[in-house]
């Protein structure tokens, strides 16, 4: 699927499983959309597997669609401008940038369930292994890094939702 605007890049030089995968959109001021997203991020995902890699594991791509959604949902909301979005792949991580053209610093809010909206950086705290910020001309740019070996916290051995958002916790299968 061909999204507006958006650019592709190539893979990193190599052509081995252990090469890092990358893929880029970059879409103008009011073109993002969050869904564009999440399927550009499926895409990457099954292009990943038909390298001959290992796939991220189901409970691992989820993480990621959530991911995308909630940080691209947030640059559409809270930054003037265009936006974009870095999805790479690595043997041991997946690691997902979205980038925007607000200086401002995101803000991690405290759970209450009775609060409409606040809730997509918890998710993405929760869901990630380690998220980042850093500067990004002319704005800022939001990493989240998801760990795909078998002992990272992410993958299956924590709870999906926070227990103030779903009312009880749920586990990965």
């Amino acid at each position: 699927m061909v999204i507006p605007l958006m650019k592709q890049v190539a893979d990193e030089l190599g052509t081995d499983a252990h090469a890092r995968l990358r893929c880029s959109a970059v879409w103008a001021d009011g073109a993002a959309r969050a869904a564009d997203a999440r399927q550009a991020l499926r895409a990457f995902l099954a292009h990943a597997a038909r390298t001959g890699r290992t796939p991220v594991p189901a409970p691992r791509a989820m993480d990621a669609e959530l991911t995308v959604s909630e940080l691209v949902t947030n640059a559409i909301r809270h930054a003037p401008g265009p936006c974009g979005l870095t999805v790479q792949l690595s043997r041991d991580e997946l690691t997902i940038t979205v980038w925007d053209t607000s200086t401002a610093e995101p803000t991690v809010q405290t759970g209450d369930r009775h609060r409409v909206g606040g809730h997509g950086l918890p998710l993405v705290h929760a869901v990630s292994d380690q998220v980042t910020v850093a500067p990004h001309t002319p704005g800022k740019q939001i990493t989240a890094h998801l760990g795909l070996t078998p002992g990272d916290t992410g993958a299956g051995d924590r709870t999906v939702l926070p227990a103030f958002l779903s009312g009880r916790t749920r586990q990965t299968p």
